[in-house]
């Protein structure tokens, strides 16, 4: 357990548990005591370690696709390259993006007049939800999160399928079949959280961007789905695999 796939899984298991630990409080109290109001601050801290966390889950799926990408081309080296305090570092990395990078879009919330509707799309906090409300210039709180997106999570998948592409490579270099079919399936469980993750951001990302015409229902519903999914199908898939 203390191999560094397992690290990683830990580090998507946390992150997975913060997900859920800021996103629920908001949604058990709409669903189950019809409290339909949040105080600014705490609104805005809950939109800061959402998107902080999301980006932080995106850092260390990239992270274990690094894993399976030396397991399976460097094997040999496996545990020269990717030691304990090498694996700590990388994971430190990974939430020094996250924590560090959401910033420039959250402080201004904090400052901001809100002088229109002071009604919310969804459950909890979202920052694209809560920079509509405001009363001034919100130019910048529009453009960095595309350019953020782009280098966050556009960025990691594409790394994520080139990683895979070699892999593949690699693995239709084995002879022996039954030696790829043992290959490929220790990387099931990654890809499958992988897939699992970016359709769901991807999907959010579609209705946002092009459902603006679609019924209210769809947009929550996809919001619901893209937080609370990826932290119920993840342990189910590493604890069926492990």
């Amino acid at each position: 357990l203390h191999e560094p796939m397992f690290n990683l899984l830990a580090m998507l298991a946390g992150t997975d548990l913060g997900v859920t630990l800021t996103t629920m409080p908001t949604v058990l109290g709409v669903l189950l005591w019809d409290q339909r109001e949040v105080a600014k601050q705490a609104c805005f801290t809950q939109s800061y370690f959402i998107h902080t966390l999301s980006i932080v889950e995106s850092g260390v799926l990239l992270a274990m696709a690094y894993d399976r990408f030396v397991a399976i081309r460097n094997p040999l080296r496996y545990n020269s390259i990717l030691t304990n305090s090498r694996v700590i570092k990388v994971g430190l990395g990974v939430l020094m993006r996250g924590f560090v990078s959401i910033v420039p879009i959250i402080m201004p919330l904090y400052w901001f007049q809100y002088c229109r509707s002071h009604v919310l799309s969804h459950a909890f906090c979202l920052h694209q939800d809560v920079m509509q409300l405001a009363c001034a210039d919100i130019t910048f709180n529009h453009i960095y999160p595309v350019i953020l997106v782009a280098l966050t999570f556009f960025l990691d998948a594409l790394i994520i399928l080139l990683s895979y592409i070699l892999i593949v490579k690699t693995v239709l270099g084995i002879a022996s079949a039954e030696e790829r079919g043992k290959v490929l399936n220790t990387c099931i469980s990654h890809i499958s959280c992988v897939l699992v993750f970016y359709i769901t951001v991807i999907g959010l990302t579609f209705i946002h961007r092009f459902g603006k015409h679609a019924p209210h229902v769809v947009h929550i519903s996809m919001s619901y789905i893209y937080f609370l999914f990826p932290p119920f199908m993840n342990p189910i898939i590493y604890s069926v695999r492990t």
